[in-house]
């Protein structure tokens, strides 16, 4: 077990690790060392570098429910309080949406409806001119639009909180290490059961390449990173997101690196401050979008869809490296035209402008939408893996450190829900069974071939 006075060792400078850092240093661990590829803090491989994230608790399982509710309050704090918008949330279908979106909404409103906190703030919305009343700024059709609105609801400002927390953990005497070189672990290190950070002798600087990599190699004494430097600790936590796998082959059993398009309109002063405090709105069969940014102005979408992958031919899926680039500014086609027919429905003076901004952002997802807090087996629990957010993780950043410290004041994960996974799922496509995607699952290569044909064609 992690004593107080214990060298602990942060792999990932996003909202999972940050949170983690945050909630160590206040319970009164000092040694903290958080490693970061970035050159700074928000980093660009955070699923978290981005304007904004829904902060709702609608969920089907109520258990997530009250978890989403700690975290909202934990939003509310002075620490937290600057980057949470409590805009309210409205969600909805259109009159096309497959039975499965409508499904989706129904048990989304009923996951709330009844529930004390819930019940006074929820209005239904039963047709256009229930939403146009509510929300004088839509100003499109909204053809056959039902759905409701939830006053406990909004966004976080992602990367403000990001950095705000990193400032505040560094003031507070979290060390970081930040930079391609200094920060970018290439391995972890492990040495034999009788082995800790201070004894460097025992150390391995082999992760291995075998399907259980990662598992059953001895005490976790630390990790290597770019330049060379063995970074040696007690205890080391990989909260790397999507990139997990990387260093922890093991995981890719049960978590995929999947990703979604983000896409922005630039607006002016006077349109953004026309759309300023709009909720969050969620068109369960198109996509969602937030107010503007105050700062830059930019609107942000993003379409619903099941995700693309990235898989090797280890059956892994892991973000793209400098061997296979993502696409830079660019959205898949089918993606854009849903984004296309949520502003004509809702803003169609902004359905034909440039997108810009356009990226994949990247998350690690699991079969069930669970996440994974536990130590990796066979580590002496000296190793611990964040993992699987899902595409609903950031908006529990304000608590997520907490279940961290349940995890190493139990010596075990008593969540079976949270516990590592030994199986193996790889080949297996699970993102059409969750409830709320809809859509085709693809690879992120065949993105790429798409997007050169199409430069090809234009030529």
């Amino acid at each position: 077990m992690a004593r107080k006075n214990s060298s602990v060792l942060i792999l990932g400078g996003g909202a999972w690790g940050l949170s983690t850092a945050l909630h160590m240093i206040n319970s009164g661990y000092h040694d903290i060392t958080v490693v970061e590829r970035a050159e700074q803090i928000p980093s660009q491989y955070s699923a978290a570098w981005d304007l904004n994230k829904i902060v709702r608790a609608e969920y089907e399982d109520p258990f997530y429910t009250e978890l989403a509710l700690d975290a909202i309050e934990g939003w509310k704090t002075p620490l937290f309080g600057p980057y949470y918008h409590q805009t309210g949330y409205v969600v909805a279908a259109t009159g096309r949406a497959p039975p499965k979106a409508i499904h989706h909404l129904e048990k989304a409103l009923s996951s709330i409806s009844s529930h004390p906190t819930f019940a006074p703030e929820i209005r239904q919305l039963n047709g256009p001119e229930d939403f146009k009343n509510h929300t004088w700024q839509y100003t499109g059709p909204l053809t056959g639009f039902k759905g409701y609105f939830n006053r406990i609801a909004g966004y976080a400002h992602s990367a403000d909180a990001l950095r705000g927390i990193w400032e505040h953990c560094a003031n507070k005497g979290v060390k970081f290490i930040l930079g391609e070189s200094a920060g970018k672990v290439v391995e972890l290190l492990y040495g034999d059961e009788t082995s800790d950070a201070g004894n460097a002798a025992f150390a391995s600087s082999s992760t291995g390449s075998g399907p259980q990599a990662g598992q059953g190699q001895g005490r976790c004494i630390g990790a290597k990173t770019a330049d060379g430097r063995d970074h040696l600790a007690d205890l080391t936590i990989c909260a790397l997101g999507a990139h997990g796998a990387s260093l922890i082959p093991s995981l890719g059993n049960f978590v995929v690196a999947r990703c979604w398009s983000v896409a922005h309109v630039q607006l002016t002063e006077a349109e953004s401050d026309y759309l300023r405090g709009i909720p969050t709105t969620n068109v369960r069969d198109l996509g969602f979008f937030f107010e503007p940014d105050p700062k830059t102005r930019l609107f942000k979408l993003c379409p619903l869809g099941t995700g693309y992958t990235n898989t090797g031919k280890d059956g892994i899926s892991l973000p793209p490296g400098e061997v296979l680039p993502p696409p830079q500014d660019y959205i898949p086609l089918e993606d854009e035209q849903k984004l296309r027919q949520l502003l004509r429905e809702t803003f169609p003076w902004m359905a034909e402008r440039a997108f810009v901004e356009q990226k994949l952002c990247w998350f690690a997802d699991t079969a069930d939408s669970e996440y994974c807090i536990d130590f990796v087996p066979g580590t002496k629990q000296s190793l611990v893996v964040l993992s699987g957010d899902s595409g609903h993780g950031f908006k529990m950043m304000p608590s997520f450190g907490k279940w961290v410290l349940d995890l190493l004041g139990n010596k075990e994960q008593r969540l079976s829900r949270w516990q590592w996974r030994n199986t193996d799922s790889r080949g297996k496509d699970w993102s059409t069974s969750v409830s709320w995607r809809i859509g085709t699952p693809r690879e992120v290569g065949d993105l790429v071939k798409a997007k050169s044909m199409m430069i090809k064609a234009r030529l």
